[in-house]
């Protein structure tokens, strides 16, 4: 989101009104929950049940066909037994409504759905064992392997050939780099997006295509804990980021995210490229282009984070949480190199198949 003031900002009593109108539920508790660009509420009506109430920017709003897209392929993934939010319909059958409301900038025109609440804390909540990261990778897997059969008469939409947070569309952070003049952190980033121009755009026909999420991160994944005293996976929220991809892109995501939230991130890559395999084997090109994904998703998160707080400094905790451990890991990763960090990875990724972790 490039605007200024597109985040909505609705009030407590604007909240209120919408449910009641919308839905007719009478809302008795309402707290704001995290999100990048957009207003999420957990919202617990009198009626009973719980509710996250999704108004979308003013920007995403001018495209209710991509979000209707978006909203079938949750549904699509919950049918298929996946642990995706559904939308409600309001009282008149609709899965979204257009509400044209003042919320501290004038009239502007937000999209507005009420998804199911889905319980659980994020990835970040939890201690991150071999056997969760293995099974993050099985469910991302999972995810696009199910994402690919879906049918819908706009699936074009999700070819979104400018969409700055497609991993195929690394060459356009060029366009962002001003906001790491005097940062060393550049010619790091320069560098990956050179890599990635020389090593991965040339076997990129070798990649499989799907619909990623593209947005597999530690703030859309809820965990629970099981009855072995361990975790699993109890939500995927966001699908704001999905657009037509390569399955390889969505497992380079979910590794760098895991990265983040892990004490020894070189670690992470094993177990997460064990679990997606165990659905999904990479095929030889995919593999050697796994490295230069991740840090091409680094330099992602970085480059926009930096640009984001310098388009919405009120928002800048929320914005620069992966900031923050980013730029070590990700200086790190760089100067340990393609064959040391890879080996580590594939390694443990070949032990713990072996050993069938479940």
């Amino acid at each position: 989101m490039s605007v200024k003031n597109a985040q909505p900002n609705f009030s407590p009593s604007q909240v209120s009104e919408i449910m009641k109108r919308l839905y007719n539920l009478t809302a008795s508790e309402i707290r704001p929950l995290p999100s990048y660009d957009d207003q999420n509420l957990y919202v617990a009506p009198t009626e009973g049940g719980e509710y996250v109430l999704k108004i979308m920017n003013t920007e995403d709003s001018k495209n209710p066909t991509l979000i209707e897209l978006q909203t079938h392929a949750m549904s699509f993934l919950y049918q298929n037994g996946l642990p995706a939010q559904t939308a409600m319909p309001t009282t008149s059958g609709q899965l979204m409504s257009l509400e044209e409301i003042d919320c501290g900038y004038g009239c502007q025109k937000y999209l507005v759905r009420l998804l199911t609440y889905l319980p659980g804390v994020t990835v970040s909540k939890v201690p991150l064992t071999p056997k969760l990261l293995y099974e993050t990778g099985r469910m991302a897997a999972r995810m696009d392997e199910v994402l690919q059969k879906m049918e819908h008469p706009h699936l074009s939409l999700l070819e979104r050939e400018n969409f700055i947070w497609s991993l195929s569309n690394i060459c356009l952070l060029e366009e962002y780099m001003s906001v790491l003049d005097g940062d060393p952190l550049q010619e790091v980033v320069k560098s990956v997006i050179d890599q990635y121009k020389n090593s991965v755009i040339p076997r990129r026909s070798n990649f499989r295509k799907c619909i990623n999420h593209g947005d597999f991160n530690d703030l859309n994944i809820l965990m629970q804990p099981d009855d072995n005293h361990g975790y699993k996976i109890s939500g995927i929220l966001d699908f704001g980021d999905m657009n037509s991809g390569f399955y390889i892109n969505e497992l380079a995501i979910t590794i760098m995210y895991m990265m983040i939230e892990h004490p020894d991130p070189i670690e992470v890559g094993g177990p997460v490229l064990a679990g997606w395999e165990s659905v999904i084997p990479l095929n030889k090109d995919e593999k050697d282009c796994l490295y230069v994904l991740v840090l091409s998703r680094f330099c992602q998160s970085l480059v926009m984070a930096r640009y984001s707080v310098m388009l919405h400094p009120e928002n800048g905790e929320y914005l620069m949480i992966t900031s923050r451990k980013g730029v070590k890991i990700l200086q790190k990763v760089w100067e340990l190199g393609k064959e040391h960090v890879e080996k580590v990875w594939f390694d443990h990724a070949a032990q713990q198949l072996k050993s069938k972790i479940k």
